[in-house]
Formats: C-alpha cells, structure tokens, sequence
C-alpha cells in the first residue's frame, strides 16, 4: 500500500495508455510506475499465552488411575478448566504420569 506525500491519503492504482500509475483521489499527486515495486514487512509472532498455565501448572495435579491412550501406563495427572460458557461442564484434561502424552476428556 502506498500513500500520498502530500495529503496521506492512499494512492490509487490506474492504467494510462502503455503505463500504469499511482493517482491520489484527493489531490493531483500522481507517481508513474516504472519498475516493480516491492516491500518486504517482516512479521513478530504474536505471544501466546499458555492456557495450561506452563511448565509448573502440573507441579500440583492430582492423580488418577486412567489408562493412557499412547502408552497404556495407569496413572495420569489431571486438571479441570472452564473453556466453554458457564452453563457447559468443565473439560479434564489429563497427562500421562509416564510419557507425558496429553489428552482430555469432555
């Protein structure tokens, strides 16, 4: 996106005859294009925050005698969240004691 110099408005784009052009709507700022016009915008990573909580969220999980889906062990760790509305019932989700798969249970 490009914009005028003169009044920031944004610069259209037209053709005229051979050549293709920037024109602003507003004022009589025109700009010929001649070559490419290219911009590169490096992105950030937006932060996301750990719903679980991180590394130490499990530190105090109770246990369980739940088979794991991937390892088949007995014991996994579990914790209760609300994630849906109010009127829904919690959702457990749970890590395998031994692997550390994780997996929930609506």
């Amino acid at each position: 996106m490009q914009f005028c110099p003169t009044c920031a408005n944004l610069l259209l784009v037209e053709e005229a005859g051979q050549s293709v052009r920037f024109f602003c709507p507003t004022c009589p700022f025109v700009y010929n294009i001649n070559h490419n016009i290219t911009r590169n915008a490096l992105l950030q990573k937006k932060r996301v925050d750990d719903v679980f909580g991180g590394k130490d969220a499990w530190k105090n999980a109770q246990q369980t005698e739940t088979k794991c889906p991937k390892c088949e062990h007995n014991k996994a760790y579990f914790m209760q969240l609300q994630i849906r509305s109010a009127d829904e019932p919690m959702t457990t989700f749970l890590r395998c004691a031994e692997c550390g798969h994780n997996w929930r249970e609506d």
